[in-house]
């Protein structure tokens, strides 16, 4: 058996791994690269494996660092089944269409200035119309109900706690030429004990192969109360300024999980009179997604919608979602305080750029970033405090206060994520950190090695293969 690593290896975008076993070749996840776009177009738009020789994928979640890339594949010509959970199909019929949208969109801009400066124009990674097409490719399968699904190859999902759908994957695979048996686990994204709306992640039993994330593998996160009591500090010092909060969130996940929280919040009374907009399209087909599928929420959730009377945890009176342009450009007029969570959660496009282009110079207001963001992208440029950025290709001063939180995060930190390697009653024999940065990547293999005594620790780089 061979494994080979060709996305998320020392990075955090672009999740792809290739398993090579009994003539079959099993790709784990097809993600988009995120990052400076010329550098992340050259490697979306050419694949690095002939996608006619892959014959199955398995998508362990649907955001698009892990699922974008499918339509292009496809296109290229993949022929085989998609697997993965109801609510991952759910919502990959509106994340992928959105995104082939957006690469067709990207490109006519882009073509523009080529033009201008008399160099040839290039072709969207894919179009919304290939995306509609993979989507019949699309199969899924539900938590916990073992499959065969090729030849000496048993699939079973359990919930990872990451995002509606999102699943850990666990292979128990043959190797015949060599006669032997293993049980490959990847963890996908790695949810939180304690999120809200999901269950937490699932404890498995074993894992002889273990692929897992790393993304926060260098750092602990707030607890999840201390994330909503935080929230409610920022509002509050944003409306007594008489300021706007804008928050780049993405439109599948984080979205709703500031909802449900901001909801928690206007229940209690503790939210301070500003309406609140989710301001993207994308979101609003996600959230219906979500509300299709409660047999995903947790306990608490289930209570919370029981005592409050409510059969919807992402609605309540103060909020409006919004679909149409027009209504998104009214927002730039409106002066009042307000909070606008809009996609995308990098600020690297979408509507919450143009918000950001009409309110980043006034220090009344609040720009609040609540999950991970990529190099080079300009979330990570407001993090990193630079105090000059460029929107939409013109410069802006950074006056309006910059606040971080990363209690919303729907990865585990390095504890949580060790806890769970620790809960399995026979440990992996070989662990293959990918999905993070190299210091997150680096302290959570020293973690794990001093924790818990893993042996074979492997960090791979883009492209590297391992034989078993």
């Amino acid at each position: 058996m061979r494994l080979t690593f060709y996305g998320a290896a020392q990075s955090v975008t672009g999740s792809k791994h290739l398993i090579e076993v009994n003539d079959m070749r099993i790709l784990l996840d097809c993600g988009l690269v995120q990052g400076r776009r010329a550098d992340a177009y050259a490697h979306n738009v050419k694949l690095p494996f002939d996608p006619a020789s892959v014959d199955l994928l398995i998508l362990s979640h649907a955001h698009i660092d892990h699922s974008g890339n499918i339509p292009n594949l496809v296109k290229n010509g993949f022929k085989g089944d998609i697997i993965c959970t109801p609510a991952t199909r759910d919502l990959c019929a509106a994340m992928l269409p959105d995104s082939g949208h957006i690469q067709e969109r990207d490109v006519e801009f882009l073509n523009k200035r080529k033009a201008k400066r008399g160099e040839p124009p290039i072709q969207p990674i894919y179009t919304q119309q290939d995306a509609l097409d993979c989507l019949d490719a699309f199969t899924s399968m539900s938590y916990g109900r073992r499959r065969l699904i090729a030849p000496h190859v048993y699939l079973t999902f359990y919930d990872a706690g990451h995002m509606l759908g999102s699943a850990i994957v666990e292979l128990e695979i043959v190797d015949t030429r060599r006669s032997r048996e293993h049980r490959l686990v990847f963890s996908g994204d790695l949810g939180r004990k304690g999120l809200p709306i999901l269950r937490d992640p699932a404890l498995l039993e074993r894992a002889d192969l273990l692929i897992m994330e790393s993304t926060y593998g260098d750092r602990l996160h707030a607890p999840i109360e201390d994330a909503t009591r935080q929230l409610e500090a920022v509002l509050r010092d944003t409306f007594k300024r008489g300021g706007s909060v804008i928050i780049p969130a993405f439109a599948v996940g984080r979205t709703q999980t500031l909802v449900y929280a901001l909801n928690q919040l206007y229940e209690r009374g503790d939210l301070p009179d500003m309406p609140v907009y989710v301001d993207s399209p994308l979101a609003v087909d996600a959230t219906s997604a979500f509300v299709l599928h409660p047999e995903c929420y947790d306990e608490e959730t289930r209570r919370f919608l029981t005592q409050t009377g409510d059969k919807d945890p992402f609605g309540f009176e103060r909020l409006t979602y919004i679909r149409k342009l027009e209504e998104s450009k009214r927002l730039n007029f409106d002066q009042r305080p307000m909070i606008v969570i809009s996609a995308s959660g990098m600020a690297e496009f979408g509507r919450v750029v143009h918000h950001l282009a009409n309110r980043i110079d006034d220090p009344k207001n609040t720009v609040l970033i609540v999950g991970w963001q990529a190099e080079n992208t300009l979330g990570r440029k407001l993090v990193d405090g630079e105090k000059r950025v460029r929107i939409l290709g013109e410069e802006h001063a950074v006056k309006a206060q910059v606040a971080v939180l990363d209690g919303f995060s729907g990865h585990a930190d390095r504890d949580e994520m060790t806890a769970w390697v620790g809960a399995m009653k026979q440990r992996p024999r070989h662990t293959y950190l990918v999905h993070g940065e190299m210091p997150s990547a680096q302290a959570l293999k020293a973690h794990l090695q001093d924790k818990l005594h893993l042996e074979h620790v492997h960090i791979p780089s883009l492209g590297q293969a391992f034989e078993i």
